[in-house]
């Protein structure tokens, strides 16, 4: 049974809609067992859910830095932590609970795995070569500012590692492009 707690109503309902119970992250602090952040946002478990917290409750963060699971105030909760096995400390509060953190509250996978595997590292190399060829082409005509990696740059990076996987998949023919930039046809 998975919990999503969140502030965009938009991934709220999109969670709703794939099946998943959705509520506040402190409706769902005294309910959960594990507790996994994906955020990229600070303070997303904090004191006041870890006050109510099932004793032996996990803590990790997928997301962003060590900041997501409050570590402070955890430690201000507790009256002790141990290291209970590689990645994992255990810390006993001081009305007797024992909360866990995975990976001193950083980046799950490197902090308690092996990393990113080769599969993911290439394509994101790959990706930061296309950015840097697509830069060395137009980044002359570019005024400072954040841009989004284009969309061709996406598609040409997925497809590359597609063909190294072996798979090759449909194309859109000729018509179909003009269909898709027209509503002259269908209902």
């Amino acid at each position: 049974d998975v919990i999503v707690t969140e502030v965009d109503p938009v991934r709220a309902l999109q969670a709703r809609m794939d099946g998943y119970r959705v509520m506040t992250m402190k409706e769902a602090a005294p309910k959960g067992d594990v507790f996994l952040t994906a955020t990229g946002m600070r303070d997303v478990v904090i004191g006041e859910h870890m006050k109510v917290m099932k004793d032996g409750a996990i803590m990790g963060n997928a997301g962003h830095y060590n900041v997501e699971v409050n570590e402070p105030d955890l430690i201000a909760l507790s009256k002790g932590k141990k290291r209970v096995r590689h990645a994992l400390d255990e810390y006993e509060t001081k009305d007797g609970r024992h909360l866990y953190l995975v990976g001193e509250g950083r980046l799950i996978n490197l902090a308690a795995g092996s990393g990113h595997p080769s599969s993911v590292m290439d394509l994101s190399f790959a990706a930061q070569f296309n950015a840097m060829m697509w830069l060395k082409k137009h980044g002359k005509d570019l005024k400072p500012a954040v841009y989004e990696f284009p969309k061709e740059l996406d598609q040409e990076t997925a497809k590359l590692k597609l063909e190294t996987m072996g798979i090759t998949i449909d194309e859109w023919t000729e018509e179909q492009k003009r269909y898709a930039k027209s509503y002259a046809e269908g209902t």
